[in-house]
């Protein structure tokens, strides 16, 4: 087992400790290995969708049918998804469990994620979206307690993966 996918399996068990039975993800190179782990685990529905409004629609309506749900992204994606969230997500105080790269910060060796890193943070910031960065492995069981942050405050909220944990600081 490769240090990025026991960083996958960590995930998908705290996933799974928290109720999570459906995950809707995004293609992205940094997630690849959480992405494969989650898709070949019984624990979960996986859901890849083609555009990152889809996954905010599927999680929003798995809560209102009582499923626990994540949404995995790229900062990228989160970035195009800003006014679905504000509108359904905020509007009708349905708990929303992101999950997202920290793209553009020290570490990442992509020019072409830079303004991901200038505005990531003053996004979160700009629409009151509480976020937890995961750093290391010793942070993974945060994402359970960001899970149950948006059930207790009907909010979304997203845990952000750096470079060097899901791609083994290469």
């Amino acid at each position: 087992m490769t240090e990025t996918s026991d960083i996958g399996l960590r995930v998908a068990d705290e996933l799974a400790i928290c109720g999570v039975k459906l995950v809707a993800s995004l293609p992205d190179n940094w997630l690849m290995d959480i992405i494969a782990t989650v898709d070949r685990d019984d624990r979960f529905t996986h859901v890849p969708v083609n555009r990152e409004e889809s996954a905010i629609g599927l999680c929003s309506g798995a809560y209102m049918g009582a499923m626990g749900s994540a949404a995995l992204m790229g900062a990228s994606g989160f970035m195009t998804v800003i006014y679905a969230i504000t509108k359904i997500n905020y509007t009708y105080e349905i708990p929303l469990l992101l999950l997202l790269t920290l793209r553009g910060a020290v570490g990442d060796h992509h020019k072409h994620h830079l303004s991901n890193g200038l505005y990531l943070e003053k996004v979160f910031d700009a629409i009151n979206l509480p976020y937890q960065v995961i750093a290391s492995k010793d942070d993974i069981p945060m994402i359970s307690r960001c899970y149950r942050h948006t059930r207790t405050f009907s909010r979304p909220m997203a845990a952000v993966f750096t470079r060097d944990l899901l791609r083994g600081g290469h």
